[in-house]
Protein backbone atom coordinates (compact mmCIF):
# COMPACT_ATOMS: atom_id res chain seq x y z
CA UNK A 1 0.00 0.00 0.00
CA UNK A 2 1.38 3.41 -0.95
CA UNK A 3 1.08 6.54 1.16
CA UNK A 4 2.39 9.79 -0.31
CA UNK A 5 0.74 12.18 2.17
CA UNK A 6 1.18 12.29 5.95
CA UNK A 7 -1.36 14.33 7.90
CA UNK A 8 -1.50 14.44 11.65
CA UNK A 9 -1.33 16.14 15.03
CA UNK A 10 2.07 17.56 15.95
CA UNK A 11 3.72 16.82 19.31
CA UNK A 12 6.46 19.32 20.18
CA UNK A 13 9.65 18.44 22.09
CA UNK A 14 11.38 21.75 22.71
CA UNK A 15 14.88 20.48 23.44
CA UNK A 16 18.14 19.59 21.70
CA UNK A 17 20.14 16.34 21.79
CA UNK A 18 17.35 13.86 22.47
CA UNK A 19 19.32 10.62 22.30
CA UNK A 20 18.26 7.06 21.58
CA UNK A 21 18.49 6.08 25.26
CA UNK A 22 15.89 8.74 26.07
CA UNK A 23 13.74 7.57 23.16
CA UNK A 24 13.84 3.98 24.47
CA UNK A 25 15.97 2.89 27.47
CA UNK A 26 18.39 -0.01 27.37
CA UNK A 27 16.26 -2.37 29.47
CA UNK A 28 13.75 -2.72 26.62
CA UNK A 29 16.28 -3.88 24.03
CA UNK A 30 16.11 -7.51 25.17
CA UNK A 31 13.10 -8.36 23.02
CA UNK A 32 13.92 -10.24 19.81
CA UNK A 33 10.85 -8.81 18.07
CA UNK A 34 10.85 -5.77 15.77
CA UNK A 35 7.41 -4.59 16.89
CA UNK A 36 5.65 -3.80 20.15
CA UNK A 37 7.90 -1.03 21.49
CA UNK A 38 5.38 1.83 21.40
CA UNK A 39 4.46 1.45 25.07
CA UNK A 40 8.10 2.12 26.04
CA UNK A 41 8.66 5.24 23.95
CA UNK A 42 10.22 8.04 26.04
CA UNK A 43 9.78 5.74 29.03
CA UNK A 44 11.70 7.86 31.54
CA UNK A 45 9.61 10.96 30.81
CA UNK A 46 6.29 9.29 30.15
CA UNK A 47 5.94 7.25 33.34
CA UNK A 48 6.46 7.68 37.08
CA UNK A 49 7.27 4.02 37.75
CA UNK A 50 9.70 1.42 36.41
CA UNK A 51 8.48 -0.75 33.57
CA UNK A 52 9.12 -4.24 32.24
CA UNK A 53 8.77 -5.81 28.81
CA UNK A 54 5.65 -7.69 29.95
CA UNK A 55 3.89 -4.43 30.95
CA UNK A 56 1.72 -2.23 28.76
CA UNK A 57 1.08 1.48 28.99
CA UNK A 58 -2.21 0.77 30.78
CA UNK A 59 -0.29 -0.98 33.57
CA UNK A 60 1.89 2.05 34.29
CA UNK A 61 1.69 5.17 36.43
CA UNK A 62 1.73 8.02 33.91
CA UNK A 63 3.29 11.46 34.12
CA UNK A 64 0.45 13.63 32.87
CA UNK A 65 2.74 16.66 32.58
CA UNK A 66 4.38 14.88 29.64
CA UNK A 67 2.90 15.83 26.28
CA UNK A 68 2.29 12.31 24.94
CA UNK A 69 0.06 11.54 27.93
CA UNK A 70 -2.28 14.43 27.13
CA UNK A 71 -5.02 14.44 24.51
CA UNK A 72 -4.95 15.03 21.58
CA UNK A 73 -1.20 14.34 21.58
CA UNK A 74 -1.82 10.72 22.58
CA UNK A 75 -2.67 10.33 18.88
CA UNK A 76 0.16 12.47 17.50
CA UNK A 77 1.66 11.29 14.20
CA UNK A 78 4.27 14.02 13.68
CA UNK A 79 7.04 14.90 16.15
CA UNK A 80 8.69 18.34 16.11
CA UNK A 81 12.05 18.60 17.89
CA UNK A 82 15.16 20.75 17.85
CA UNK A 83 18.79 19.90 17.04
CA UNK A 84 20.58 16.54 16.93
CA UNK A 85 17.51 14.32 17.45
CA UNK A 86 18.31 10.60 17.69
CA UNK A 87 21.95 11.05 18.66
CA UNK A 88 23.77 8.51 20.83
CA UNK A 89 23.92 4.74 20.36
CA UNK A 90 22.86 3.09 17.11
CA UNK A 91 19.86 1.13 18.45
CA UNK A 92 17.21 0.65 15.76
CA UNK A 93 14.72 0.12 18.58
CA UNK A 94 14.44 3.93 18.87
CA UNK A 95 12.79 4.14 15.46
CA UNK A 96 10.70 1.03 16.14
CA UNK A 97 9.33 2.69 19.29
CA UNK A 98 8.43 5.90 17.44
CA UNK A 99 6.79 3.92 14.65
CA UNK A 100 4.87 1.64 17.02
CA UNK A 101 3.53 4.60 19.00
CA UNK A 102 2.14 5.99 15.75
CA UNK A 103 4.67 8.57 14.60
CA UNK A 104 5.05 8.76 10.83
CA UNK A 105 7.41 11.73 10.64
CA UNK A 106 9.99 13.54 12.78
CA UNK A 107 10.97 17.14 12.00
CA UNK A 108 14.21 18.58 13.40
CA UNK A 109 17.13 20.80 12.42
CA UNK A 110 19.50 17.81 12.47
CA UNK A 111 19.56 14.09 13.30
CA UNK A 112 21.99 11.48 14.46
CA UNK A 113 23.32 9.88 11.25
CA UNK A 114 22.48 6.27 12.11
CA UNK A 115 19.06 7.19 13.46
CA UNK A 116 18.33 9.15 10.27
CA UNK A 117 19.11 6.15 8.06
CA UNK A 118 17.19 3.75 10.33
CA UNK A 119 14.08 5.90 9.91
CA UNK A 120 13.84 5.13 6.19
CA UNK A 121 14.15 1.41 6.87
CA UNK A 122 11.10 1.55 9.15
CA UNK A 123 8.63 3.89 7.42
CA UNK A 124 9.33 6.95 9.56
CA UNK A 125 10.10 10.11 7.60
CA UNK A 126 12.85 12.36 9.05
CA UNK A 127 12.69 15.94 7.76
CA UNK A 128 15.58 18.37 8.19
CA UNK A 129 14.79 22.08 8.24
CA UNK A 130 16.86 25.12 9.18
CA UNK A 131 16.83 26.28 12.80
CA UNK A 132 14.95 29.40 11.72
CA UNK A 133 12.18 27.33 10.16
CA UNK A 134 12.09 25.02 13.17
CA UNK A 135 11.69 28.07 15.43
CA UNK A 136 8.78 29.24 13.29
CA UNK A 137 7.08 25.83 13.44
CA UNK A 138 7.35 25.88 17.24
CA UNK A 139 5.70 29.29 17.26
CA UNK A 140 2.90 28.00 15.02
CA UNK A 141 2.37 24.99 17.31
CA UNK A 142 2.61 26.81 20.65
CA UNK A 143 -0.90 28.21 21.14
CA UNK A 144 -3.04 25.19 20.24
CA UNK A 145 -2.64 21.67 18.84
CA UNK A 146 -1.42 21.98 15.28
CA UNK A 147 -1.94 19.71 12.30
CA UNK A 148 0.71 19.47 9.59
CA UNK A 149 0.37 17.94 6.14
CA UNK A 150 3.45 16.44 4.48
CA UNK A 151 3.37 15.73 0.74
CA UNK A 152 6.17 13.28 0.00
CA UNK A 153 5.86 13.58 -3.77
CA UNK A 154 6.01 17.39 -3.77
CA UNK A 155 8.45 17.41 -0.81
CA UNK A 156 6.29 20.01 0.84
CA UNK A 157 5.27 20.58 4.47
CA UNK A 158 2.04 22.55 4.93
CA UNK A 159 1.14 24.22 8.21
CA UNK A 160 -0.83 27.16 9.59
CA UNK A 161 -3.51 26.98 6.89
CA UNK A 162 -1.74 27.51 3.55
CA UNK A 163 1.83 28.25 4.67
CA UNK A 164 4.43 25.70 3.64
CA UNK A 165 8.13 24.77 3.67
CA UNK A 166 9.87 22.60 1.12
CA UNK A 167 12.29 19.92 2.29
CA UNK A 168 15.00 17.88 0.60
CA UNK A 169 15.14 14.08 0.76
CA UNK A 170 16.57 11.70 -1.84
CA UNK A 171 13.88 10.19 -4.05
CA UNK A 172 15.17 6.67 -3.41
CA UNK A 173 14.70 7.17 0.33
CA UNK A 174 11.24 8.67 -0.09
CA UNK A 175 10.29 5.65 -2.18
CA UNK A 176 10.92 3.49 0.88
CA UNK A 177 8.43 5.53 2.90
CA UNK A 178 5.81 5.88 0.17
CA UNK A 179 5.79 2.17 -0.62
CA UNK A 180 6.64 0.89 2.88
CA UNK A 181 9.82 -0.88 1.75
CA UNK A 182 12.56 -2.34 3.93
CA UNK A 183 16.01 -3.60 2.84
CA UNK A 184 14.64 -7.01 1.85
CA UNK A 185 11.92 -5.41 -0.29
CA UNK A 186 14.54 -3.25 -2.02
CA UNK A 187 16.65 -6.32 -2.77
CA UNK A 188 13.66 -8.26 -4.12
CA UNK A 189 13.04 -5.49 -6.65
CA UNK A 190 16.08 -6.93 -8.41
CA UNK A 191 14.99 -10.55 -8.06
CA UNK A 192 15.14 -11.31 -11.80
CA UNK A 193 18.65 -9.82 -12.09
CA UNK A 194 19.79 -11.85 -9.09
CA UNK A 195 18.40 -15.06 -10.61
CA UNK A 196 20.17 -14.37 -13.92
CA UNK A 197 23.45 -13.73 -12.08
CA UNK A 198 23.09 -16.89 -10.01
CA UNK A 199 22.41 -19.01 -13.09
CA UNK A 200 25.37 -17.49 -14.94
CA UNK A 201 27.63 -18.13 -11.96
CA UNK A 202 26.38 -21.72 -11.71
CA UNK A 203 27.19 -22.28 -15.41
CA UNK A 204 30.64 -20.69 -15.17
CA UNK A 205 31.71 -22.33 -11.90
CA UNK A 206 29.68 -25.54 -11.50
CA UNK A 207 32.17 -26.97 -9.00
CA UNK A 208 31.06 -24.39 -6.45
CA UNK A 209 27.63 -25.98 -6.47
CA UNK A 210 28.73 -29.61 -6.34
CA UNK A 211 27.64 -30.82 -2.90
CA UNK A 212 28.32 -34.52 -3.55
CA UNK A 213 31.59 -34.47 -1.58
Amino acid sequence: MTNSVITGIVATFDRDNIDTDQIIPTEYLKSIKKFGFGDFLFDGWRYLDEGRLDMTSEDRSKNYDFILNRKPFTNAEILLARDNFGCGSSREHAVWALRDFGFKAVIASSFGDIFYNNCFKNSVLPIKLSKEKINHLFEVSSSSPANFQIDLIAKDLKFDDNSSYSFDVKDSLLDRIINNLDDVDITLKHKSDIEIFEQKRRNQRPWLFDYSN
